[in-house]
């Protein structure tokens, strides 16, 4: 049970890497084309959202079910809203939004896994 436990969180904190870096590779690569933030990091969470949901539930709670998509949805609506107002304040301090999107990365992972884990893949607990 315990290799278990630990080969499951390592899954996490390897798709979770991986999930960070595509979907800040989006915000980043919007922001480099001159969006706005707010359109930089809904369209990078768009994206995101469906790469995350198909790693996450396959490689991490070995879920295919495709019905999940909705919750996982709402989980990132949550997600992007907490996001938003982070950079809005960031940005009420001039800081670059490349550095606001960085230092926000760890908290709203945090935020993301235990939304996931409580609402959308319940069923599947680690």
């Amino acid at each position: 049970m315990i290799k278990k436990i630990d080969k499951r969180f390592i899954k996490f904190l390897f798709v979770g890497g991986l999930n960070t870096l595509f979907g800040y590779g989006l915000f980043a690569f919007f922001i480099f084309l001159h969006f706005n933030y707010l359109v930089a990091i809904t369209f990078g969470t768009i994206i995101a959202i469906i790469f995350n949901f198909k790693t996450t539930g396959l490689i991490v709670f070995k879920s295919n079910d495709n019905k999940l998509i909705f919750k996982f949805f709402g989980v990132y609506l949550i997600v992007y809203i907490l996001n938003v107002i982070g950079l809005r304040i960031f940005n009420q301090f001039n800081v670059s939004n490349y550095i606001a999107g960085a230092v926000l990365l760890l908290p709203i992972a945090i935020i993301s896994f235990l939304l996931m884990r409580s609402f959308v893949f319940k069923t599947q607990s680690l």
